[in-house]
């Protein structure tokens, strides 16, 4: 692209000097021409007044007086009545530029210059006129250059923002070249650079948190497989596998609910719902871990209540919490239930060490941890809270007590 700009400009710029050139030579070689002639006719007369002027005055005519009325290198020739004629300079050789006045009483004047410094006039003209020419050629290609650089340049950092892009790295450039087109081409790439960033950040995230979520209902469907595997009794069998076909269905819940929220997490699939049936699940689920660890899970509060919201999603948002207070906490954890204004609100509490005063509420954001976790719980229960129109949040430090506050159904008690 570079060589094409370069010859495109320089040949606009031939065509332009030989068009104009030429016709600048003919103009200004038709104009010394011109010149000269005029000259020379100015030199005849001006030699015939002299002469008319002696002749009337009845002075002698002679060469030293008619010398100083001629241009240098030129031959100029005075015919007189009855005298011999008077020749000043020398007579040119070849093709000459010739001027011929008569004057009243017959006088005749002829004053020639020869052509050829004519011809050297025209010579300097061209070589000046070619020397500009040259000038123009010279700063055309400096022009192409430049604006050949200026336009390629862009385009070759152009593709290599689209190269990096191809090779996954997603960072926008935020350059400009000061062309308009381009810019245009920058900011589609910056804006497709912008979005695969996020598309890449939402996939990561969408790992990271099925990752994390998914954990606990699996490690309670093995535990309930266990139990399965290590009796004989057929009514222990059925009722565990009961368990483990509702923990089942609740994964399934899980994992469509971490595909929707990663497409957009303000999508909800509110509903009332039995609030104290979720309480209760969750605690039945992890009172066998908690007695395995020499611990209670227990739950008290106001009784039948009615929310509005994703019933899975609640499941998760507590099971989050409860399963931080086992890895976290020490003594029993609470589960109360209340109520204030027009939303229900669900606490969970133990007896541990808390939050340190340094996370404070930080502790909902991503990858903030305050002992060996991996800090995505916290964050993914708000995010699954507040898609519901809920919010979680640490209403005391130490000992700890979270509240998940979910609206309340319009005609509950």
């Amino acid at each position: 692209m570079r060589r094409r700009l370069i010859n495109s400009t320089l040949a606009v710029v031939l065509v332009v000097i030989a068009v104009f050139g030429i016709s600048l030579v003919l103009v200004e070689a038709r104009t010394i021409k011109e010149a000269a002639q005029e000259s020379v006719e100015s030199d005849a007369v001006r030699l015939m007044s002299v002469v008319d002027g002696r002749l009337a005055g009845g002075d002698r005519v002679g060469p030293e007086i008619l010398r100083e009325q001629v241009a240098a290198g030129r031959y100029a020739r005075v015919e007189l009545d009855g005298a011999p004629d008077l020749e000043i300079g020398e007579r040119p050789a070849g093709e000459v530029i010739e001027a011929e006045v008569i004057g009243d009483m017959g006088e005749r004047i002829t004053v020639r210059e020869s052509a050829a410094v004519v011809g050297d006039q025209i010579g300097r003209a061209v070589l000046i006129i070619l020397g500009v020419s040259l000038l123009a050629v010279l700063a055309a290609l400096l022009l192409a250059l430049w604006q050949a650089r200026r336009l390629t340049a862009p385009l070759t950092d152009l593709a290599d923002t689209a190269e990096r892009l191809g090779s996954g790295d997603p960072r926008p450039r935020h350059r400009r070249y000061g062309v308009p087109e381009l810019d245009r081409v920058a900011d589609v790439l910056d804006a497709s650079a912008e979005r695969i960033g996020r598309m890449l950040t939402a996939e990561r995230r969408l790992a990271a948190d099925a990752s994390h979520q998914l954990r606990t209902p699996l490690t309670a469907l093995s535990m309930r497989l266990e139990e399965i595997s290590g009796t004989d009794d057929p009514e222990t069998v059925k009722e565990e596998a009961a368990i483990a076909l509702g923990q089942v269905e609740r994964l399934t819940d899980v994992v469509q609910r971490l595909l929707t929220n990663s497409r957009d997490p303000r999508t909800g699939s509110a509903v009332s719902f039995d609030l104290d049936e979720v309480v209760k699940q969750q605690v039945e689920e992890w009172r066998p871990a908690y007695r395995s660890a020499g611990r209670a899970v227990v739950c008290s509060g106001k009784k039948g209540l009615r929310a509005v919201g994703t019933p899975g999603a609640v499941s998760q948002v507590l099971a989050t919490l409860v399963e931080n207070s086992l890895m976290h906490g020490a003594g029993t954890v609470a589960l109360r239930t209340r109520v204030t204004g027009n939303q229900v609100v669900v606490e969970v509490a133990d007896e541990g060490p808390g939050v340190s005063p340094v996370l404070g509420a930080r502790v909902f954001e991503r990858t903030v941890s305050g002992r060996n976790s991996t800090g995505i719980g916290l964050a993914v229960a708000r995010d699954l809270a507040e898609a519901d129109g809920g919010r979680l949040e640490l209403l005391q430090q130490r000992p700890p007590v979270f509240a998940l506050f979910l609206s309340r159904e319009a005609d509950g008690t």
